[in-house]
């Protein structure tokens, strides 16, 4: 062997079993191994830092920018209203509804972004059907993980098209997938409903992992305690009037959270809101009977809506150490004035305060429930006075641009599919319009950006590049007997797919993309089979993460709220595995020239 294929192969390894001891995180080693193959000139410093500017990376960050806007502008919790509504209380029925809801959100957004959009909605859907979550968070990781592999946006299926082109050959189209995909996810989908369902655990699961932020701060303040509703009589003089023209705080010591009508409810009325004869109001802090009768109001049995919703949230703020609210009462500060935030209940002493809120003055150390909209909130991020501890990431900001950011998302896939431009420039086209109407700003994208997985493609690329140029593609393909004329195309498919399944339980599928690809096109190259169907065979391997919840960051998403064990997902994943390998075969005989 040579010395450039035996550094390749030490590098090579070593990674390897770094990654797999989970030494070092995976995106340092990445840069590690971009440094050692550089200093060691296995790659030529052009190609080097080829990686940044490769179209998988531009493509990511650009699905990960729509991703956001469609996130900020509440698209997805509807997807997750509709979930509620065709599930009812059917288990079978559910799991379907979440495999395919999942499935179709994984399309044409990451994997991860979907399934934390979808694990509050199913979670909130396991409590309301009394079905434990281990019947229900399984089929949505899964059903991502199948949606994943019919749509060229998911990340390895970028990086073995990215390959593809480095190498001199035409890369993957959007729909380019889909031939084998949507079998897989019938196939798949089909399995879990059936077998697959009735080999699901039903564990019960951890209450912190399983409550959503307003369920945990409702119990926590003990909100049901300091909440009621009041109906407004014909005769009030608070009927007809504004919010602000009422002065509902300063003359009752109340603070209206929702009004709800016939029709519909408003959650955190602004101040120029209309009460009217017979709304029933939601409100926090109450005075004696005979003052609300002589107000022209009166307390009714609880309805309570729920008082927080897309765009209306909760959230707990804390008193910083030179704050100047402190030895200041709410009311002194018009606090819901100039915040556009409704103070609920004040923790103090290790205790909540619910009573006589607004004439407390305020302390170092206080922690603020507040309720008002995701926007405002989010605002006092920049407030020195404040220190946002908790809220919502579900909550939309912009739900007025949902039209926006679906259409953009739309026309982004459209263009993708029919392949006018590279894929990476129309994603990016699509991120830039996700800017220019407003759907998301830039502060937002870049936190919400997989830096973790931009550094890890970035830094393994040029390893990728060596492991092609060197000649330890080709030392590989030899050693497991790829022949040209012996061993059959098909047969090429399965070992690269098995190497890939075994690669991705261990390493995460992109690294295992960025491995296994070039091999794949040595494979190619000695066996004379479809470059394209092997390297189609390996994008798709490294999408198998169904055997292990180290398969792919979802199943450890869904895990602990989950209350799964290892063996869970061997017992279901395995049969499903092997079942999607034989789909797989099939399509690559039949839509990539292996047959």
């Amino acid at each position: 062997m040579s010395a450039p294929v035996i550094l390749t192969l030490i590098i090579t390894v070593l990674v390897a079993v770094l990654i797999i001891t989970d030494r070092f995180r995976p995106d340092f080693l990445a840069l590690a191994v971009l440094v050692a193959i550089g200093l060691a000139g296995l790659v030529n410093p052009a190609e080097l830092f080829s990686g940044f500017s490769s179209s998988p990376v531009i493509t990511l960050i650009g699905i990960s920018i729509i991703s956001e806007g469609l996130h900020q502008t509440g698209f997805p919790n509807r997807i997750s209203r509709l979930l509620t509504r065709l599930g009812g209380n059917s288990e079978k029925m559910l799991v379907l509804w979440v495999i395919i809801i999942s499935a179709g959100l994984s399309l044409f957004m990451n994997n991860i972004a979907a399934v934390g959009i979808l694990l509050p909605a199913v979670m909130t859907l396991s409590r309301s059907t009394h079905i434990a979550p281990g019947r229900l968070l399984m089929p949505l990781s899964y059903g991502t993980l199948l949606g994943g592999m019919a749509t060229l946006l998911t990340t390895s299926n970028i990086i073995a098209s990215g390959a593809l082109r480095e190498a001199g050959y035409e890369g993957f189209s959007l729909l380019d997938f889909l031939p084998i995909g949507i079998p897989v996810i019938l196939v798949g989908t089909l399995y879990l409903v059936t077998i697959g369902r009735k080999t699901l655990p039903a564990p019960p699961a951890d209450d912190a992992a399983a409550g959503t932020l307003s369920l945990e701060l409702s119990q926590v303040y003990h909100l049901s305690e300091c909440l009621a509703e009041i109906e407004v009589l014909p005769h009030s003089p608070f009927a007809e009037k504004t919010l602000h023209d009422s002065s509902w705080n300063k003359q009752l010591d109340m603070n209206v959270l929702g009004i709800v009508r016939t029709r519909s409810t408003i959650l955190a009325p602004k101040a120029n809101e209309t009460v009217k004869s017979g709304d029933r109001l939601i409100v926090q802090g109450y005075p004696p009977a005979e003052v609300l009768e002589i107000s022209g109001l009166r307390r009714v049995a609880p309805q309570m809506a729920d008082i927080t919703d897309d765009t209306i949230s909760l959230a707990e703020v804390v008193i910083t150490p030179r704050s100047s609210l402190i030895g200041k009462t709410l009311q002194e500060l018009e606090f819901r004035t100039n915040y556009s935030l409704s103070v609920i209940a004040i923790w103090r002493s290790g205790k909540p305060v619910t009573t006589d809120v607004a004439q407390l003055r305020l302390q170092f150390g206080d922690a603020l429930l507040v309720h008002g909209a995701a926007n405002r909130i989010r605002a006092l991020r920049s407030n020195p006075d404040l220190l946002l501890l908790k809220d919502d990431p579900d909550a939309a900001e912009r739900p007025a641009k949902t039209a926006f950011a679906v259409v953009i998302t739309l026309f982004t896939l459209i263009l993708t599919s029919l392949n006018i431009i590279p894929v990476a420039l129309a994603v990016m086209a699509g991120a830039v319009l996700m800017f220019a109407t407003g759907c998301i700003k830039p502060g937002e994208a870049y936190r919400s950006m997989e830096w973790k997985a931009i550094f890890l493609i970035a830094g393994m690329w040029p390893l990728s590049i060596a492991i092609r140029t060197s000649g330890l593609a080709e030392l590989i393909v030899n050693s497991i007997g790829l022949q040209a004329g012996v061993t059959h195309p098909l047969l090429a498919a399965g070992i690269l797919i098995f190497l890939a399944l075994i690669f991705t339980q261990f390493m995460s599928g992109q690294v295992s993309a960025l491995v296994l690809s070039p091999i794949a096109l040595a494979a190619a190259a000695q066996t004379g089979a479809d470059v394209q169907g092997l390297v189609m065979a390996v994008a798709l391997g490294c999408s198998l993460g169904f055997l292990t919840p180290f398969g792919h960051p979802v199943n450890l998403m869904i895990m602990g709220p989950g209350g799964y064990r290892f063996k869970d997902f061997v017992r279901v994943g395995g049969p499903l595995t092997i079942v999607l390998i034989a789909v797989i075969l099939v399509g690559l005989a039949l839509f990539w020239n292996l047959g």
